[in-house]
């Protein structure tokens, strides 16, 4: 995988990465690459120049050179290549074991087979008693108890039993409140009465289809009186028809007339402040004047609604651009307010107020 003077960086890398010398694992290798004959002469010696000048200057001599003077051979032609056993005698004499180091994992290990200090006497005479071992001579009980021990360790030791790589459990995800009824479902089931059971679901269907129609366009003159008699009829019609909030601005702009009854049959409706945010929030134009205009003349609204709404009116004018915009808007404003001024709605003083706000 690597060139030649890669290989013997490496080398040297694996040499230089433990210190001392007594905790290298790397040792092994190192003697397999001292000793390999089918690597090349040039790589023998510089690894043997490593293991035999492990201390001392001579260390410091032979990793001053360069890889490509050890490939060509001018400092490694001199060099003699020494046997693979006289290497480990050597080297194992500076106090460096070429054994390789065994994990903790291994180390912890235990025989399978400990002896049995409960031996009983009655075995010395018995023939029946002696330990019989593969490739071995037969030691009876009389003998030397630790020796016979020992032998049958020694032939009959078998797998070491390790410590078992337990890893921790990992946490748990929290259990969200959905997902409970499906891992715990409940059997007993309750009976719930449906209250809309041969109820009567016509009632309000010709009012609801002509609020439909008045929130996507105008109507006719003749459904808008249809809607406006229905309502006078039973104002309870205006909970089935379907309005909603949201659903305001845009009956608002097609039919404020219809906008009107509908807003003075919720009057009394809890969710009229909705209705009325509704109106306070949305753009600015004669429809919504107009609808406002006739409210107050129909019903009492909160005077917090009408402050809202004529500040919104005085801050849309001033945010329009375009002067004729402006100009047309603020004719429609005034004329707004001298209706109210008119029908004794609103005072001076709540004018001149909500203008320097």
């Amino acid at each position: 995988m690597l060139h030649p003077t890669g290989r013997l960086i490496a080398f040297a890398i694996l040499h230089q990465s433990y210190s001392p010398q007594t905790a290298n694992p790397y040792v092994p290798m190192l003697l397999n690459g001292a000793c390999d004959e089918t690597s090349d002469k040039s790589e023998q010696a510089f690894v043997q120049l490593l293991l035999t000048s492990s201390s001392g200057n001579n260390n410091n001599e032979v990793l001053n050179q360069s890889a490509v003077d050890y490939i060509n051979g001018s400092l490694s032609a001199s060099q003699i290549l020494l046997p693979r056993e006289q290497l480990e005698k050597q080297y194992c004499s500076n106090g460096v074991q070429s054994q390789p180091q065994i994990s903790s994992f291994r180390s912890a290990a235990v025989r399978s087979v400990i002896p049995d200090p409960d031996v009983p006497q009655s075995c010395a005479n018995s023939l029946e008693s002696a330990i019989s071992l593969p490739g071995s001579k037969q030691k009876s009980a009389s003998d030397d108890r630790d020796s016979a021990l020992a032998g049958l360790l020694q032939e009959k030791s078998g797998a070491r039993l390790g410590p078992q790589w337990i890893r921790p459990t990992p946490p748990r995800l929290p259990v969200l409140d959905g997902e409970l009824q499906w891992l715990n479902p409940d059997n007993n089931h309750e009976l719930l009465w449906d209250y809309s059971m041969c109820a009567d679901t016509s009632r309000g269907a010709a009012i609801r289809d002509l609020i439909a129609r008045a929130l996507k366009g105008p109507l006719a003159p003749a459904q808008q009186e249809q809607v406006i008699l229905e309502l006078a009829n039973d104002p309870k019609l205006v909970y089935y028809c379907g309005m909603t909030p949201q659903k305001l601005p845009d009956l608002v702009e097609h039919n404020p007339l219809i906008a009107v009854e509908v807003l003075s049959k919720l009057i009394n409706s809890p969710d009229i402040s909705g209705y009325f945010a509704g109106l306070v929030h949305m753009d600015m134009s004669l429809h919504s004047m107009e609808v406002v205009n006739r409210l107050t003349t129909a019903v009492d609204l909160p005077t917090e609604f009408v402050h809202e709404y004529i500040t919104n009116c005085i801050q849309s004018c001033q945010n329009i651009k375009d002067k004729y915009m402006q100009n047309r808007l603020v004719r429609l404003v005034c004329v707004f307010l001298q209706s109210l001024i008119r029908n004794k709605i609103i005072n001076d003083r709540l004018v001149v107020s909500t203008s320097k706000v």
